[in-house]
């Protein structure tokens, strides 16, 4: 099993807020004329602090510097690899050793867009030499999957030419693995794989990769043009640009702003300002939108991070609590630990109500998500990941598990009346250990946000509802932001987690495997696991948490996940997903979390043609303006419906190719 470093996870409050980047949807684009525009307008929230794309692993740099840099892979807007700067490739046998032949002719410009260089293989050698030596943030993606990579950035060797990659000539670059990854080149869209001209960085120093312009050289279709913090960042097209054939937008400009009024965003739309704009059903404003927008209101489709209800299955922190005795501390810690309440829980919960706090009620099942892994984010022959999930959930416990759906856009868990039968057997099971109702469970909540607040409410009310306050009570805890993090999001240990259920938690994918979710639970290594109160066992030896882990039954995940692990072959690529659709299926069953919403589903009024950006679960290829065309009017709901139902068959007949091609 690969042990992962503990990667950045946005919290559920990010979600909610208004901080908003172009790339966050798809639709259609045009000026108030009702011509096509040749500039992207939208806003930003947060500045640029870095450009160097091979360090930094927030998306608020990523967003930019994957517009002008390409790398080996890209994305089409049905999620599909396809050759970027590598022209073609070959694979072992054995499945190490991954040679690309780059195109010859891509040039490296300056911010001026002044010729450099020709870009070569050896500058994917020298960035990923330099992103060790910058201790990159993204560095847990690559670290135990090229060979040599852990022991030289753990200092265990010193020669940087033990490392899996180099430049065979000028346009053959060779990586070699430590074992066989099905999913390799998934990782190959991520800023730290892309390449950097060797004598540019040694000119630049320290200032390589700094917030201006002229710290990095570009070779994708867009240069940096204007970079004013807190005002405006600005693109330009690449004249130089390889495939600048499928540029169809000039310029992009996005315009500073501060949360602070949403409704402006409509307002900015409305008068020819903005290309979209997300708008808020609960707000004010929202009459205006429907007075004029009523049939170009649309949701954009849900994303690849997962946010859940978690449960702190051995919580030690009581600073933000309403108990009052050590006996209610340690009947709620026994009915957490009770795989009947937490699935009665699931049950109780209104998803759709819940969301509706954020995006209205109208839409507010779209964003929904049934299990951690999104239902088609693999394929399984002519069935979705999702599908092959359900199967072997519901052969596991035909009775609890009979009526279960895991697709996403649907309330595949909420069933009061199953949610009631499972408390039942969980109450008598309880009191038979002495445990005294009703149990009260603490929900802390970043008190400064009202839609945060109102899900909390909806959680209490749904659960409450069906399982009786006399039986169950969530408690909100209200709290200000900084102790809200340290209670949840930004507790560092597991100890420090203080909570009894939280709604901080949520994880993206870094590649294209069930394993990108599924691991986060490995209770040797898991990064996810300090979210439900337990220690990773190779991390902290001999801790509290294994006497917890064992109760859950942990372990026995542990076995299918490496069952599924091992299973590298390109040709045996189903088995393996099925392998893992079996660690989902145990996963679901005991509920240790509860999947709640996917980023993304939010409503908006746009003017992009609907389906032309890039898409993917993984990487940053969702953030390309490349390929991206732009309308005069804005997208009708009956035309992005229509474009939709083409996306979908066509995506999951490309995705069937994919897998084929892949035995």
């Amino acid at each position: 099993m690969n042990n992962k470093m503990k990667k950045v996870v946005v919290p559920a409050l990010l979600l909610s807020s208004t901080v908003l980047l172009a790339a966050c949807g798809s639709g259609d684009k045009k000026s108030s004329s009702g011509e096509s525009s040749s500039t992207y307008n939208y806003v930003y929230s947060t500045d640029i602090n870095s450009l160097d794309y091979t360090f930094s692993a927030r998306n608020t740099n990523s967003d930019h510097f994957t517009n002008f840099v390409d790398g080996l892979f890209e994305n089409d807007q049905y999620g599909n690899l396809k050759p970027a700067l590598a022209k073609s490739w070959e694979v072992s046998e054995d499945g190490l050793t991954y040679t690309y032949h780059l195109r010859k002719g891509v040039k490296w410009v300056d911010s001026e867009g002044n010729d450099y260089d020709e870009v070569r293989a050896q500058d994917f050698v020298t960035a990923l030499k330099h992103a060790v030596e910058v201790k990159s943030e993204m560095l847990y993606v690559v670290q135990d999957s090229i060979k040599g990579l852990d022991d030289y950035i753990k200092g265990n060797t010193k020669d940087f030419a033990s490392v899996g990659v180099k430049a065979v000539d000028d346009y053959t670059l060779q990586y070699t693995l430590s074992k066989p990854e099905t999913f390799w080149n998934s990782k190959l869209t991520y800023g730290i794989m892309y390449p950097i001209n060797e004598e540019f960085l040694k000119s630049k120093g320290k200032d390589f990769g700094q917030p201006s312009a002229d710290s990095i050289l570009y070779n994708g279709a867009y240069i940096l043009a204007n970079n004013t913090a807190k005002s405006v960042i600005e693109y330009r097209k690449n004249d130089s640009y390889w495939d600048k054939k499928h540029v169809y937008i000039d310029n992009v400009k996005f315009t500073y702003y501060d949360g602070s009024n949403p409704d402006s965003l409509f307002k900015e739309f409305d008068q020819g300002n903005y290309s979209m704009a997300r708008v808020f059903p609960n707000s004010g404003g929202y009459k205006d939108v429907e007075a004029k927008y009523g049939d170009n209101v649309f949701y954009s489709q849900p994303m690849g991070t997962t946010y859940n209800v978690t449960f702190n299955l051995d919580r030690q922190s009581y600073n933000a609590t309403s108990k009052k005795t050590e006996q209610e501390k340690a009947d709620t810690k026994k009915a957490i630990l009770n795989k009947n309440f937490r699935l009665a829980m699931e049950f109780a919960l209104n998803k759709a109500d819940y969301l509706a706090q954020n995006v209205g009620k109208s839409g507010s099942e779209k964003g929904i998500r049934n299990i951690l892994t999104p239902s088609e984010f693999v394929m399984v022959g002519d069935k979705t990941y999702g599908e092959v999930v359900q199967e072997k959930l519901r052969a596991l416990d035909p009775e609890t598990f009979g009526d279960v759906k895991l697709a996403d856009g649907q309330e595949g868990w909420y069933n009061v009346d199953k949610a009631k039968s499972l408390f039942a057997k969980a109450k008598s099971e309880l009191e038979a250990q002495g445990v005294k109702f009703p149990i009260h469970l603490d929900l802390p909540q970043a008190e400064t946000s009202e839609m945060l607040v109102n899900q909390a409410k909806s959680l209490k009310h749904s659960v409450e509802s069906a399982l009786g306050s006399d039986n169950v009570v969530i408690d909100i805890i209200l709290l200000n932001d900084d102790a809200y993090n340290a209670a949840t999001y930004q507790a560092t240990t597991a100890a420090a987690q203080d909570f009894d259920i939280s709604t901080a938690s949520g994880w993206g994918p870094d590649y294209q495997d069930p394993s990108t979710y599924l691991d986060i639970y490995d209770s040797r290594t898991g990064a996810q696991l300090q979210n439900l109160g337990l220690e990773p066992s190779e991390i902290a030896k001999n801790n509290s948490s294994a006497e917890v882990v064992k109760e859950i039954g942990l372990t026995e995940y542990d076995a299918l996940l490496d069952k599924a692990d091992a299973i590298t072959a390109n040709d045996q690529i189903e088995k393996r997903y099925e392998a893992y659709a079996d660690a989902e299926a145990w996963l679901a069953a005991n509920a240790l979390q509860i999947p709640v919403q996917a980023f993304g589903a939010t409503p908006r009024v746009s003017k992009e043609v609907p389906f032309t950006r890039q898409f993917s679960w993984v990487g940053l290829a969702n953030q390309k303006y490349k390929n991206l065309k732009l309308q005069g009017d804005a997208v009708t709901i009956k035309q992005y419906d229509k474009a939709l139902k083409d996306w979908e068959a066509k995506k999951v007949e490309t995705a069937k190719e994919n897998t084929s091609n892949q035995k």
